[in-house]
């Protein structure tokens, strides 16, 4: 996103250009997806990681360029908010131990960084959201000075015509507003990427939608917002409202969403999710590149597709579709709902679950399809990220037709056998499969996940500590747990 942004003309004839190109981009995707070989290759497995920077008592340290500078390793890329970092995992084959490969890479990149961010009195830590930010650490001061930033914010302010508002109920509401994307910039997540084939990609990727709630419902690590207790996983309604702003006007109109679960289920294939993007998002950042796409095409060579890729990049599903020209070209699924933490095992093995349950999931999804309404798993979706563990799902009953409640615990737990069924048919080790999956087995018999721990823990503390003494001390025993990469069932109760 950042390329010739300095050059940007935002005109209304740059605009049409650029919609224009987009449309050119995607005859020329159509064309290279039925060119026969298209996308076929080992599998494999990426992810990028997001990070604060904090002190030891558990405050942001606006110092990523810094840090960025110190640790020279160009794996690092610096986030929205100066307080935050990204780590670029390199892909792994996804047959053999790719879990472990990458926590290892996950491990050694947050030594590496801390190490670098002690100069500046600071480390780094995996958490969705941190607890202890308050609302003067947002706003211009607390931007990263990036181009691409300062354009984005101006170009979805320009839409919207309004500030940006957030509202997230829970058991202490938050309103907020800004001019700023800093408020979006308080997320963190774990972004993974799967290689999939052409042929698999609609029935794979809807099983990463059926399986994502499920997940997410034991993943949940950012109950918090400015100190306020939220929804297990607060990114998701976070995320939603300071991308979208919406004003309830134009929310009740249903107009389509940046940020969303998807408008249902895929029926062909990985075109109709770029076409999709095209036709119901205007364009942010129209910005065109030389590149004659049908040219490319006709000499069978496989385009980069500039233009198309940067516009995908501006609107945020949970899960994205991915379109890369490297090498031959091949096409990925971008799985966006997990967060950050707790450590680097807990996240390795939401990896490993997810995709187990993707894969196990996918030869049955021409029968759960026709049982499962789209509008039901948006609500699983959204029920999941507020209520974690004890979230109410609908499921499709198995004897008969109608739907079970089942929380995620009962739901994952019952299909921890399909997950490892779906893992061992992409060649993950049986070793490697016992461990990952045998550390959510051991979640869900402790009943924790990242933000039930900090729940409890919080109002143990309350009980005879200020709120911002009590929020302290818990994230500094969460600093020592992750650093020590402690899975998150192991965890004890403070004092």
């Amino acid at each position: 996103m950042g390329r010739a942004i300095d050059d940007a003309d935002y005109s209304a004839r740059s605009i049409r250009q650029f919609q224009q190109r987009l449309n050119d981009d995607l005859d020329a995707l159509a064309a290279v997806l039925k060119r026969p070989g298209f996308g076929r290759g080992a599998g494999s497995f990426g992810a990028e990681l997001e990070l604060y920077i904090v002190n030891p008592q558990g405050r942001p340290v606006g110092r990523n360029f810094e840090i960025q500078e110190r640790a020279g390793d160009p794996q690092v890329t610096l986030e929205l908010n100066r307080y935050n970092l990204e780590y670029n995992l390199k892909p792994v084959p996804i047959k053999g131990c790719p879990f472990s490969a990458t926590e290892l890479q996950i491990s050694e990149a947050i030594e590496r960084l801390s190490l670098a961010a002690d100069e500046f009195g600071a480390q780094v830590v995996p958490i969705g959201i941190l607890p202890t930010l308050k609302r003067r650490d947002f706003g211009p001061r607390n931007m990263t000075d990036l181009k691409r930033y300062h354009c984005l914010t101006q170009r979805l302010a320009n839409l919207r015509g309004k500030l940006f508002s957030i509202k997230i109920n829970g058991e202490e509401p938050v309103e907020l507003r800004s001019r700023d994307l800093t408020l979006e910039g308080a997320n963190t997540s774990l972004q993974l990427h799967y290689r999939v084939s052409p042929s698999a990609y609609a029935r794979t990727f809807n099983a990463v939608q059926m399986a994502t709630p499920l997940v997410l419902g034991v993943a949940c690590n950012s109950p918090f917002m400015i100190g306020r207790r939220l929804w297990h996983e607060t990114r998701i309604p976070l995320f939603k409202h300071a991308i979208d702003g919406y004003t309830r006007d134009l929310r009740d109109a249903h107009l389509p969403s940046r940020v969303d679960f998807g408008n249902g289920w895929v029926r062909e294939g990985v075109y109709e999710l770029f076409a999709e993007n095209v036709y119901l998002h205007p364009p942010l950042l129209p910005i065109c590149s030389d590149e004659q796409p049908d040219k490319l095409v006709e000499a069978g060579d496989v385009p980069e597709l500039f233009e198309l890729q940067l516009h995908q990049g501006t609107v945020w599903p949970w899960n994205r579709a991915i379109y890369d020209s490297s090498g031959k070209g091949h096409l990925r699924i971008e799985l966006r709902a997990l967060p950050a933490g707790p450590t680097a095992c807990d996240m390795m093995a939401n990896a490993a679950l997810l995709i187990g349950l993707t894969e196990g999931l996918a030869p049955q999804m021409e029968r759960l399809i026709p049982a499962m309404p789209y509008q039901t798993l948006v609500y699983n979706f959204y029920r999941a990220a507020q209520q974690g563990m004890g979230a109410k799902l609908l499921w499709p009953a198995e004897r008969g037709g109608g739907f079970e409640e089942l929380t995620p615990v009962e739901l994952v737990r019952r299909m921890l056998p399909l997950a490892e069924e779906g893992l061992a048919a992409i060649g993950i080790e049986p070793k490697e499969r016992k461990h990952y999956l045998g550390l959510i087995a051991r979640r869900l018999d402790a009943g924790v996940s990242g933000a039930s721990w900090q729940l409890r823990q919080f109002q143990r503390l309350h009980r005879n500590q200020a709120r911002h003494l009590a929020l302290g001390q818990m994230m500094r025993e969460y600093m020592a747990n992750s650093r020590q990469n402690l899975p998150i069932a192991d965890w004890k109760d403070i004092g």
